[in-house]
């Protein structure tokens, strides 16, 4: 158990991981700091802090845990101000999505602060501490980066930290962290704000691509609705891989308009063979970098009512529906009905009573 645990920002992860901590009591003390005082007081009431900061003089002198939960940017002042205030045996951390940035900043500094970058590679669609939650972390993947002033003993007490909370620890370089979160997430995002706004502008003025943008395109675009600012930030803190990155995708956009002008379909096959046997390699056991969307598709006759009929069912087993809508293209998809629920919980049970009353689920 760690004595005394504190937070620099206080919103959906920071917020979720004090929750974790006080849900398998990890900590004997949890103090927060935050510009904004109301979902500290809230996490107060709820028991989860023992103390609100007014500012980093109060009370972080004796932290033995900082995670710096703000935008990357804003972290690393926040660290130049706890130079001189926490003790020598204090490990800071923090919880950012890129790490390059925060640690050449930090080795700039010359500070033998110890140090280690982290990123939970989960996140939701909802912000704030409202929005926080105690099974955030389950499953999920917990990159840590050691910088020059971590020794190996700081990385297990996080280490250890992060099994502590149901996650997944990773150790990697700071660099090799950044190039993997530019291809798997970063570009990604940015292709799927791309697409959507190339359908945006390629729409007929009867709005016909806008009606049958459902199902494949809707799931392949769904992380194009996340924060604009944040991924602004994101972009500009993440820049030369992102761009090294990009720069292959254009290769390779170069590569797939060749094949497709010179009707080259042996090339075109092993394309899109290789993305599937890769494709299907995938582990879903865990989360990953994307919030995780549960959700599974049922088959039911078109008839009037039918939406409230199957709502109804779920409320009365008191299942929490987060969305339920009708599939009007379903090339890709099957079923008819798509319902999306907050947690996997709730959707197992709903697959288990709708087919035990002889429905056809697609999960």
């Amino acid at each position: 158990m760690i004595d005394q645990i504190g937070f620099i920002g206080f919103g959906l992860i920071g917020g979720s991981i004090a929750k974790s901590i006080k849900k398998y009591g990890l900590a004997k003390k949890m103090i927060a700091y935050d510009l904004h005082p109301e979902p500290l007081h809230q996490a107060i009431n709820d028991g989860v802090l023992d103390q609100i900061a007014t500012s980093l003089d109060d009370g972080f002198e004796s932290c033995d845990l900082i995670f710096l939960c703000c935008p990357v940017k804003v972290n690393i002042e926040m660290f130049k101000k706890l130079v001189g205030i926490v003790h020598e045996n204090c490990i800071v951390t923090d919880v950012g999505s890129t790490k390059c940035d925060i640690h050449d900043a930090l080795d700039g500094l010359g500070t033998k602060i110890k140090f280690v970058g982290g990123h939970p590679m989960t996140g939701s669609e909802k912000s704030g501490y409202e929005a926080s939650s105690s099974q955030l972390f389950e499953n999920i993947f917990y990159i840590l980066t050691p910088s020059k002033t971590s020794t190996l003993g700081d990385v297990e007490v996080l280490k250890n930290l992060v099994l502590s909370i149901d996650s997944i620890p990773l150790i990697m370089d700071a660099s090799v962290h950044d190039k993997t979160t530019a291809s798997i997430s970063h570009v990604p995002h940015v292709l799927a704000a791309l697409i959507v706004n190339a359908v945006k502008h390629l729409d007929t003025e009867d709005g016909y691509m806008h009606t049958l943008a459902a199902g494949g395109f809707k799931d392949i675009t769904r992380i194009a609705s996340a924060s604009p600012v944040m991924w602004q930030q994101i972009c500009l803190s993440n820049k030369q891989p992102i761009l090294d990155v990009l720069e292959h995708y254009k290769t390779m956009l170069t590569t797939v308009e060749d094949y497709i002008m010179k009707e080259d379909a042996q090339h075109l096959y092993a394309l899109f063979s290789e993305a599937q046997d890769y494709r299907n390699t995938f582990n879903d056991t865990s989360s990953g970098i994307f919030p995780r969307q549960y959700s599974f598709s049922v088959d039911v006759e078109d008839e009037p009512g039918i939406i409230a009929k199957i709502a109804t069912l779920l409320s009365d087993a008191k299942i929490n529906i987060k969305n339920i809508g009708i599939i009007n293209n379903r090339e890709i998809d099957n079923g008819v009905l798509n319902i999306l629920f907050e947690d996997q919980s709730h959707m197992d049970l709903s697959i288990t009573l709708l087919r035990n009353l002889g429905y056809t689920i697609y999960t």
